[in-house]
């Protein structure tokens, strides 16, 4: 059974940092990009970032250009996503995700799902 378990969320202030794990479990990891998407309170989700299943390709929503970074190391199946500089904007529940070799922004790309963890920035 495929569990991703997302790890690291809490209640930061504005400009501070915070990273994010998800170990996945119970899938050929090295084979799925996987992603972090978001969702704040009366908000749809949203794409946050990608890394394709070698590593060598990331991909960023505008909004989180040179503060976030997301990392994968396939040997401990775990995805990483560093959020420096963060904003009250920020504030919302990260999801990880696995999908394609190549995952894009839209959430039908991605098969399996993490049960999320709270990201909270005060300002």
């Amino acid at each position: 059974q495929v569990h991703l378990a997302e790890s690291g969320g809490g209640l930061v202030q504005a400009g501070g940092s915070l990273r994010l794990s998800c170990a996945a479990s119970g899938l050929t990891f090295t084979i799925y990009g996987t992603g972090w998407f978001r969702q704040a309170p009366g908000k749809e989700r949203e794409f946050v970032a990608a890394i394709t299943w070698s590593g060598d390709g990331t991909y960023y929503v505008d909004s989180v250009k040179g503060r976030f970074t997301i990392s994968r190391d396939s040997a401990q199946k775990t995805v990483y996503l560093q959020m420096n500089s963060l904003k009250a904007e920020d504030t919302a529940v990260y999801y990880c995700a696995a999908g394609g070799g190549h995952p894009g922004p839209h959430p039908y790309e991605y098969a399996y799902w993490g049960q999320g963890t709270q990201v909270t920035v005060s300002s």
